[in-house]
């Protein structure tokens, strides 16, 4: 008789989870508490405005392709991928903006025509920042972290030191560019890892490797699309997944876990995977004897961003903007400070608009553009109506002062997300929206453990434990999960 694994949440890593375990032959049910797969990838639509409500940035593409090909399959089996040329555009000013090519080439030329001989800088940048990719997503990603002795070899202490884990990026980068636009593209990646870029280990360039030698690419039909895909092969590899079906409770038994109670029904099982919010799942879920942390660890914790969001229905074509649009037009310090430093809603805020209909068609009516607009904003922080109507002003007013042209007037749809539906709508711990901080303390085994310290035979997956936030990291994340309660019933049973 097969062995039965309920996993927690639809969400990327819950959905890997899912189907790597169901690949491993064991029988698999997936519960939902939502109406629709994808977690944070959820989607929204209405009056022909498509809209993707979480991650809009398709990077690493490898990670994809490697993911679909455990099974078999090819991402072009489920959809078709657009690489964008330009990756984005950067605002810095007035009508003052750069777009960032797609091609390497004219990435070099861009650089010289900024900081003359900077090329041969970014040459010797990307080199030792395609050796940390390659290093960090064929090594280090793939260990459960457990314990710092996964990472105790000569050879492993080695790369540490060449994938400079020790020094911040913000170092890196300014001992081999002087240009502030050069310097403020580069660090972009990481504002939303966690941290300042002061005290984002220099290791995570291997985010700009991903961002100019992989490249910018788009799912034809929108994020929505990998998660299609997602629920349809684990489908095929025989998941059953039920919608509207929130856990409330973990039932433990003799150190492991039995069931799981989802108001008035009962599911049994042989071990659990959460690719719920760990925090949730802890605190909530768990009774007190049986959680790994307190609450005075969750609450000593450092958080990536929550966001401010706005889905808006634009009535017209808008001219200033790419498919990706960053405004780095007032002091990225600052803002970042008022994240993680000294957390208050900002006073200067830069802020991200993502424009699909630029390259997809299908996802407004003609003629029309919908545009999300995104502002990170500290976690945990008090989120009003009259604040988010105060900043959406706000943003507006310097959209079109930065811009030159106006879209208020234009605007048929408009819905904001903040913390409280982060909350609300996925147990956010402190309504975050991309997991705990990327700081070193909070990397590899410093992080939450992926295997539950009192429970024998729970899991926990997605992006507040290995590796780490972000799309690809999560796609990873399930499949270790997954193969780590393999190993778990393997040790059982022999």
């Amino acid at each position: 008789m097969r062995r039965k694994i309920i996993t927690i949440g639809s969400g990327f890593a819950g959905l890997a989870a899912a189907t790597t375990a169901a690949d491993l032959g064991y029988e698999v049910l997936l519960l939902e508490k939502n109406s629709q797969p994808g977690g944070r990838a959820q989607r929204w639509e209405k009056d022909g405005f498509k809209f993707d409500l979480g991650p809009s940035w398709y990077w690493m593409p490898d990670v994809f392709e490697n993911y679909f090909g455990r099974f078999g399959k090819r991402v072009e089996d489920y959809y078709k991928l657009v690489r964008l040329d330009p990756s984005y555009r950067v605002y810095f000013d007035k009508k003052d903006f750069i777009d960032v090519p797609g091609s390497l080439n004219e990435m070099y030329k861009l650089y010289d025509s900024l900081e003359p001989g900077s090329s041969e800088n970014l040459k010797t940048f990307l080199q030792q920042a395609k050796y940390k990719y390659e290093t960090g997503m064929n090594d280090y990603v793939l260990r459960p972290s457990y314990s710092i002795t996964e990472f105790i070899d000569l050879n492993v202490i080695s790369q540490l030191m060449k994938i400079q884990m020790f020094s911040s990026l913000r170092s890196h980068v300014r001992r081999l560019f002087k240009n502030e636009r050069i310097i403020k593209m580069l660090e972009f990646p990481v504002l939303f890892l966690g941290a300042s870029p002061a005290k984002t280990p220099a290791m995570y360039s291997l985010m700009n490797y991903a961002d100019i030698e992989l490249g910018t690419w788009y799912p034809e039909g929108g994020m929505g699309k990998i998660v299609e895909a997602m629920v349809k092969l684990a489908e095929e590899k025989g998941v059953k997944i039920l919608f509207d079906t929130e856990v409330n409770k973990i039932i433990v038994q003799n150190g492991k876990v039995v069931s799981v109670t989802t108001g008035e029904n009962t599911f049994e099982c042989d071990a659990l995977i959460a690719g719920s919010d760990y925090q949730h799942t802890e605190q909530i879920l768990l009774g007190d004897q049986h959680r790994s942390y307190d609450k005075k660890y969750w609450d000593s914790r450092k958080l990536s961003p929550s966001s401010l969001l706005f889905y808006l229905g634009i009535n017209k074509k808008i001219n200033s903007l790419l498919h990706h649009t960053l405004f780095f037009h007032e002091d990225y310090d600052l803002h970042a400070s008022e994240i993680y430093d000294n957390p208050k809603w900002p006073s200067k805020p830069l802020f991200y608009t993502s424009t699909a209909s630029k390259t997809d068609k299908t996802v407004s009516p003609a003629g029309m553009e919908n545009l999300v607009i995104l502002m990170p904003l500290a976690a945990g922080i008090e989120d009003t109506d009259e604040l988010r109507e105060k900043y959406f002003n706000m943003i507006i007013d310097n959209f079109e002062k930065i811009t030159g042209e106006s879209i208020k007037e234009n605007i048929v749809l408009k819905r904001s997300y903040c913390v409280k539906d982060f909350e609300k709508d996925y147990h956010s711990f402190k309504g975050n929206a991309y997991g705990l901080a990327n700081v070193l303390l909070q990397t590899a085994f410093f992080k939450p453990k992926l295997k539950s310290k009192k429970v024998a035979n729970l899991y926990f997956t997605g992006q507040l434990t290995v590796p780490g936030p972000g799309v690809p990291p999560s796609l990873i994340s399930g499949q270790i999960a997954a193969s780590e309660v393999h190993k778990y019933f393997t040790r059982i049973k022999s």
